[in-house]
């Protein structure tokens, strides 16, 4: 089972708003409305397996030196397969070629992000993240989401 990745593109939205809707019901995941992926269409990448969208992520600036990975998920069915380090590679690859040198994640899987090159790091270092996108979570008080970082050569 090969999975390739590539650029997300509008016909991939229906089936973003899915994979996404499906984490953010678990409350493990923000949800995004259409018209956000729509918006933000250019930040997403798919992986593909057989031609069916199997996965997702996006890369999101948060300052001139920082990007986030966000909305990284995989369909049931498809995880442990390698995937989603297929997918968190991509996102790498974007950030270099922006010449962005630090990409951080809020996530529960730290094991996954760590085998991807990622450090744990206290998550008040990421003014930017707190006041992008903290401020409309309704876990704001009570966050019990890891910050990872990983700095890129």
């Amino acid at each position: 089972m090969q999975a390739v990745c590539r650029k997300a593109t509008e016909n991939d939205i229906d089936t973003l708003v899915d994979l996404i809707a499906g984490y953010a019901e678990k409350g493990i995941m923000l949800p995004r409305s259409r018209d956000m992926l729509k918006r933000h269409i250019h930040t997403f990448v798919v992986a593909e397996v057989g031609g069916e969208v199997v996965g997702c992520g996006s890369l999101t600036q948060l300052g001139a030196d920082l990007v986030e990975i966000r909305s990284l998920g995989i369909s049931e069915g498809y995880k442990g397969l390698g995937i989603g380090s297929k997918l968190v590679d991509q996102l790498i690859h974007e950030a270099k070629e922006q010449n962005i040198p630090k990409v951080m994640a809020l996530t529960y899987e730290v094991n996954f992000f760590e085998k991807n090159g990622f450090s744990v790091v206290n998550k008040e270092i990421f003014p930017e993240k707190v006041w992008t996108d903290c401020i409309h979570c309704a876990k704001q008080h009570c966050c019990d989401e890891i910050a990872v970082l990983r700095t890129l050569n």
